[in-house]
């Protein structure tokens, strides 16, 4: 049956399960999203965020607070009367009040295989770990950091090259189509949830600009998980001398290669780098200012040479 229902979600990984849930007949009371943020080249346009354009394109109510901490928003909040809230990378935090003002409680879609990997960046920080498999799980919010109950599960595995970008956009396909499952099961009454373990808990705490630098000491593998877990965004990085002068180059893919030599030295014309064991052929990358290239084509326009090093 259909329900009442509010969302709440910002990126462009909430859209697909807004975009489904509209689809399958849900009454959508209201769209909640953050508010729009300043961007363009100059950071002066305020931009709305991808829930917030989708939520108009389908003439849904759109609601922008900044926090749901007062007694206003909350009051509003439950005014709307809905069923269940469903949220997919709001972003921002859900208080009690908020919790417990809808008839059913508030249904949470995150990327990963919980309780490995609570927190806001999970898909980037299971590949780059190294991991083999990851998912996506529908699960009842609480107050904790996505500590909540369990009901449904979709598992995908992460392919030896596959970049945060690709696993993205493969999850949150498998989240749009589990939340409209787990949607009708709750209709129906028969939707159940299953606590989460207590061992295996990990963190993905968000990225941090420090940590984006590549660290050529590393062993082969984990400088591969490194690089493709950041990529596209916000992108592994390290410099190389370009003309004369240090040029900051970012790392969008690379693969395993086979190669011996000081770390960070360039081994071929192939952009082959050696790491602290081991070596990855840089595949794909990007010039400050530029757009994403192969490498091949990237050493067109720049002499990159045998024994020149990337720091």
């Amino acid at each position: 049956m259909p329900l009442r229902i509010i969302f709440m979600g910002t990126p462009d990984f909430s859209v697909p399960t807004l975009r489904a849930i509209a689809e399958a007949g849900h009454d959508i009371a209201a769209v909640y999203t953050q508010p729009p943020r300043a961007a363009g080249r100059r950071g002066l346009e305020l931009t709305p965020s991808p829930v917030q354009r989708e939520a108009e394109r389908l003439g849904l109510e759109v609601r922008t607070p900044t926090s749901l901490r007062s007694e206003a928003e909350q009051q509003a909040f439950a005014a709307l009367h809905a069923d269940v809230a469903v949220v997919v990378a709001y972003g921002l935090l859900l208080p009690r009040p908020v919790l417990e003002a809808t008839r059913l409680g508030c249904l949470n879609g995150h990327a990963s295989l919980l309780p490995r990997w609570r927190g806001a960046a999970p898909i980037q920080r299971a590949i780059m770990a190294g991991d083999a498999e990851t998912g996506m799980m529908v699960m009842r919010m609480e107050e904790g950091l996505d500590t909540g109950p369990v009901a449904l599960v979709e598992k995908c595995a992460i392919g030896p090259d596959m970049t945060a970008g690709e696993l993205h956009d493969r999850l949150m396909a498998i989240g749009a189509s589990l939340m409209v499952e787990a949607l009708t099961q709750l209709g129906i009454n028969c939707l159940t949830f299953t606590p989460q373990a207590t061992t295996g808990v990990t963190y993905a705490r968000k990225i941090d600009k420090s940590e984006t630098r590549v660290d050529w000491t590393r062993p082969a593998g984990e400088v591969h998980n490194h690089i493709r877990g950041l990529s596209p965004f916000p992108g592994a990085w390290s410099e190389v001398e370009i003309g004369g002068r240090m040029e900051r180059l970012k790392l969008l893919r690379t693969t395993l290669s086979n190669g011996v030599g000081e770390s960070g030295g360039i081994l071929d014309d192939r952009l082959t780098v050696a790491c602290g064991s081991g070596a990855v052929r840089l595949v794909e990358v990007q010039r400050a200012g530029g757009k994403p290239a192969a490498a091949q084509e990237f050493l067109r326009g720049a002499k990159i040479e045998k024994g020149m090093k990337l720091k």
